[in-house]
């Protein structure tokens, strides 16, 4: 079950959110939570690298209605980076104080050594002993991996010099391998919820962020990638630590037998992404060829992935999207409502992957 829900209150709709999705089966009142955001660099969240601290609220906020207050907030940023700094920099320090909650540096931890198909991994020991994990990554792009998302996250969880020999290991396959590990040690007591507010379109250290209000929230991380990888324009199979994923049966991709609960449609924001300056430089690339009339974000940013990774289109051609295309006729367009054209590409929103395919 995936659960999608749109809004610009964001402790609201990841509130609703989860209250909606079927998170409430695994939880238990008075139990020890740990929560995973991507802290990744020391910038704020509106630069599209960081979870939105506000996301985190809303399920601090939803976990002490429930009967929970053992909460902590769980972390290791980047190599070259430093934690502490980026969770005040990212608004966690208010968050500890609002609500006397734990921020855990896990450079300072513990790690317990593993193995598994061949490779030996060290994991934090806090990461592991609480009695639930959600994990709260960022739907962004990944300069070496294509997309970071619910998987990848967990990498915060591993030391230093662990971090560095994921790189010499080509990263995939272990971060396949410590989802499984953490698979195996949490099973049913594991929960995703995917900060898609304004993920970066290009880069894992944001500034280029994609405004699309979008929290997601499903149970399991590969069946959760495998469908955002789809929202970016990739195929599952394109991303090597999803498939392999799915072979070690950590989870099975999205399809089009998932059930899906869409929240709030018509909460979908209304396209700022041409006016965004931080944004400019790659939507400018692709201005001559849309032309946009009342266009979602979520939908605007579908295109812009796509044309992102494509590169072009058709000289004297143009994209037509927005809903003020809605009735009208054309040659090419994107979404349900040019559903009127001789050629449009289906869907609100419709994924990138499926813009890339019909391009």
């Amino acid at each position: 079950m995936i659960t999608i829900n749109y809004g610009d209150d964001y402790i609201k709709t990841t509130y609703d959110t989860l209250a909606a999705s079927d998170i409430n089966q695994h939880l238990q009142k008075n139990i020890s939570v740990s929560i995973k955001p991507n802290l990744v660099v020391e910038r704020p969240a509106s630069d599209g690298a960081t979870t939105h601290p506000e996301v985190v609220e809303g399920i601090i906020k939803f976990l002490n209605d429930f009967g929970i207050t053992k909460i902590k907030i769980i972390e290791n940023s980047a190599c070259g980076h430093n934690t502490k700094q980026a969770f005040k920099a990212c608004g966690y320090e208010t968050l500890k104080k609002k609500y006397d909650v734990s921020l855990v540096d896990l450079k300072d931890d513990n790690f317990i050594s593993f193995k598994h198909e061949g490779i030996d991994f060290k994991i934090s020991e806090t990461a592991l002993k609480s009695d639930f994990f959600i994990n709260v990554p960022v739907l962004k792009a990944h300069c070496q991996t294509r997309m970071t998302c619910c998987m990848k996250n967990l990498k915060g969880c591993i030391p230093q010099d662990e971090m560095r020999r994921f790189h010499t290991l080509g990263l995939h396959k272990p971060i396949a391998g410590l989802n499984a590990l953490f698979n195996t040690h949490y099973r049913e007591r594991q929960f995703c919820l995917v900060d898609s507010i304004c993920g970066d379109l290009s880069f894992e250290e944001g500034g280029t962020p994609v405004e699309a209000n979008r929290i997601i929230a499903c149970h399991n991380p590969v069946l959760t990638d495998s469908y955002c990888a789809q929202l970016i324009g990739y195929d599952p199979d394109d991303i090597d630590y999803l498939s392999y994923g799915k072979k070690l049966g950590i989870g099975e991709y999205y399809s089009d037998k998932t059930k899906v609960t869409e929240m709030n449609t018509d909460r979908k924001p209304i396209c700022k992404i041409k006016n965004t300056q931080r944004v400019q430089g790659i939507a400018d690339k692709f201005r001559s060829i849309i032309e946009e009339d009342s266009a979602c974000s979520v939908c605007y940013a579908a295109l812009i992935f796509a044309l992102h990774r494509k590169g072009n289109f058709p000289r004297g051609k143009k994209i037509c999207i927005g809903q003020g295309f809605k009735g009208k006729s054309g040659d090419f367009g994107v979404g349900n409502c040019t559903q009127g054209f001789k050629t449009y590409v289906k869907g609100c929103p419709p994924k990138a992957v499926d813009i890339l395919k019909l391009l």
